[in-house]
């Protein structure tokens, strides 16, 4: 369909509704079995797991499975955007409960909905714990999505080894921790609408890595020699638990290969220069950006300086393919469903990138049910051109440049630089979410010269 200002907008078919209480999703999904299903009482602390895998409960505390519902973004988006608006709209009022299942396992298999507040200081806050994980057994269905993993708890603990010698609990050997479908059960998504707002496993499988056998933990959770705990045996391979991803800095950087050059390396003033930027995915086994991909940004900008330090920017010459007009940086107006979630009679929009213009950004656009750009993944009802970067492809964009007279002659520095931000600075700022959320990331950047002749 075409909106108003005729932007195209594929809006996926909506899929058959079935019986579940929170998505209308294919028959396989079974998660909302686990709603109300089981008591707090039955997990154990992760402090308590943490007296003995010492070293492991505190890489766990410092990655974002520990903060998977404490994280101020996700409060802030559950609390002041999804929440209301299931009060609102029908068609995602099960996003209420449904979001725990895989932000907050426990209290949504305790029944909370909605989960209590942060400051409460429930066990809501342990997010994706020691004893959820380590309690899955495996997945309902023939595709991993929407927390539809299979989980018993009690003193029975899953695990890749199946050997030792614990005086708390017992262990089993499951072969499923070693597999990609485990990180599924969370990392792909659907929304009401029947579209894959989260994909990441989806990608991998459908990308070379999957073919080659190189799930998500060997990159996400890499093995080191170690005891996993205080009197355990020491194993060359035990796998660490920060989980790194959007939110390590150390994971972005360089993830994503560059080198520019110009088409010739003398120019005279007012002649054409081409300028070919190679962009290179040979680190990460999914698309870049992956996760909420609704939220993350990122740009590549070029500019060029001469030999009296005169700076130009040089835009990204367009492709022309449908929908390219998202792939370009731009302040129009946007998110419009934040002032109808909140009641706010004309809201303007806020600024869709709140970068500089004219700059290529890898994204996947998410539409709304009425055709408009959204940050809300549950109210995401379309999608636009994929135009991120997937594993091992490369991305090939051209700058053409007619030098301006009032370039000096000599030597030009061309640079381009690859920039990622984990959410959009002008949403960030009308929600008040803290500025280290939309901290800007250098992932790499590249140089280039040429000469200036009169």
């Amino acid at each position: 369909m075409k909106t108003g200002k005729g932007i195209y907008v594929f809006i996926l078919a909506i899929l058959t509704v079935s019986t579940l209480a929170f998505w209308p999703l294919p028959q396989d999904f079974a998660g909302d079995e686990l709603f109300g299903k089981y008591d707090y009482d039955l997990f154990k602390k992760p402090g308590r797991c943490g007296q003995c895998h010492v070293e492991i409960h505190k890489q766990w505390e410092q990655g974002m499975h520990s903060q998977s519902y404490t994280h101020h973004w996700d409060e802030i988006e559950y609390f002041e955007l999804a929440v209301p608006h299931t009060e609102k709209d029908e068609k995602v009022a099960g996003v209420k409960a449904g979001c725990n299942g895989c932000h907050s396992p426990l209290s949504f298999m305790a029944g909370e909905s909605p989960s209590q507040p942060v400051v409460k200081k429930t066990r809501a806050n342990e997010g994706v714990s020691c004893v959820v994980c380590h309690s899955i057994t495996g997945f309902k269905g023939g595709i991993p999505f929407n927390f539809n993993y299979i989980i018993k708890p009690g003193n029975i603990f899953q695990g890749i080894r199946g050997v030792g010698d614990s005086p708390e609990h017992e262990i089993v050997e499951n072969n499923f921790f070693s597999q990609a479908e485990f990180c599924g059960t969370c990392h792909n998504e659907q929304s009401p609408y029947g579209v894959w707002v989260k994909s990441t496993h989806l990608e991998w499988k459908e990308g070379p890595y999957a073919k080659e056998g190189v799930g998500c933990q060997v990159c996400h959770m890499p093995g080191a020699k170690m005891t996993n705990a205080k009197m355990g045996d020491r194993y060359p391979d035990v796998h660490q638990h920060m989980n790194h991803g959007a939110h390590d800095e150390g994971k972005i950087r360089g993830s994503i290969e560059m080198r520019i050059t110009p088409d010739a390396r003398e120019v005279e003033i007012g002649d054409p220069v081409k300028l070919t930027l190679v962009l290179f995915n040979g680190k990460c086994g999914h698309k870049v950006p992956s996760g909420s991909a609704e939220e993350r940004q990122l740009w590549v900008r070029v500019e060029a300086t001469d030999s009296e330090g005169n700076v130009f920017h040089l835009p990204v010459d367009r492709k022309g393919f449908e929908g390219e007009e998202h792939t370009i940086t731009s302040n129009e107006p946007a998110y419009f469903d934040i002032g109808e979630i909140k009641g706010i009679a004309n809201f303007e929009g806020l600024e869709r990138d709140a970068l500089p213009e004219g700059d290529r950004i890898f994204c996947l656009p998410y539409f709304d049910p009425k055709g408009r750009r959204t940050i809300c993944q549950w109210n995401t009802a379309g999608l636009g051109v994929d135009y991120r970067i997937g594993p091992r492809e490369t991305k090939v964009e051209t700058y053409t440049w007619e030098l301006p007279d009032l370039i000096t002659p000599g030597p030009v520095k061309v640079i381009a630089v690859l920039r990622y931000r984990r959410l959009v600075k002008s949403v960030a700022d009308y929600l008040e979410v803290p500025s280290d959320e939309t901290v800007i990331i250098e992932v790499n950047k590249a140089e280039t010269t040429f000469e200036v002749i009169d």
